[in-house]
């Protein structure tokens, strides 16, 4: 029987996103405050009078001792294309760009459902949090926490923060491991064989080394051997802390 031939879903940009998306790439941006709870310079900003954006200039970056210094932002906007192109839809528009503190990763603000328990949530069986484990596994996230899950008014899932992601080591950490050992899906197999197939058409060597994109099909690979979603890394911790 033939395998089943992964088709990522056309991502919907309707012509106010795709003018959104353009604002964000160009236009001038205000800052209104800093998020302080960030690790990082992590900035609000305000594109004209409506649209609201996240911005994380390279320069306000912290030194860490096992990802290169300054090179955050770029695993921003490699998540947020790995995201797109593999049809996970999980990762707001995202862009480098020029801001009033330098060059930075800027991100579309998403206004969340104030009313949802997301630790409550995020321990269920939901499937748009089996995807985020599935794209977290793929991209070796470190630094999958309760607030880097955001559930939109509208009910739909993205995540932030992926700035510690695409390390060539084991390093994933996160709060969703309900689905540890669990089954791949037909579904699943698809897509991971179509992001292995794909990866070197998307031009991630700009943003990312060529070590950690051949990790990254490593790991897709041993996800098909194992045909399961990762356990715990039992030499790694396997939730961020705080996990909050």
């Amino acid at each position: 029987m033939p395998s089943l031939q992964w088709i990522p879903k056309v991502m919907q940009i309707e012509s106010n996103e795709a003018e959104i998306r353009s604002l964000i790439k160009s236009e001038a941006i205000q800052i209104e405050g800093r998020l302080v709870d960030a690790s990082n310079a992590t900035l609000l900003g305000r594109i004209g009078d409506e649209l609201v954006v996240i911005y994380k200039p390279i320069a306000g970056e912290r030194p860490l001792w096992d990802f290169p210094n300054g090179n955050l932002a770029s695993r921003e906007i490699a998540a947020f294309i790995l995201s797109e192109k593999a049809g996970f839809g999980l990762v707001p528009f995202t862009v480098m760009r020029d801001g009033p503190y330098g060059m930075g990763a800027v991100q579309q603000w998403i206004t969340i459902d104030e009313e949802l328990d997301v630790i409550e949530f995020a321990t269920q069986d939901d499937p748009q949090l089996r995807a985020m484990s599935l794209f977290d596994a793929i991209i070796n996230n470190t630094d999958r926490k309760y607030g880097h899950i955001l559930m939109s008014e509208s009910g739909k899932l993205y995540g932030c923060d992926h700035g510690v992601t695409f390390h060539e080591e084991n390093k994933l950490r996160t709060v969703l491991w309900q689905w540890a050992g669990s089954a791949l899906t037909t579904s699943e197999i698809a897509q991971l064989n179509f992001i292995r197939d794909q990866i070197s058409t998307w031009r991630l060597e700009t943003l990312i080394t060529t070590t950690e994109i051949s990790a990254v099909i490593s790991r897709i690979d041993r996800l098909l051997q194992e045909n399961a979603f990762p356990m715990p890394n039992p030499d790694w911790p396997a939730i961020p802390w705080p996990p909050y």
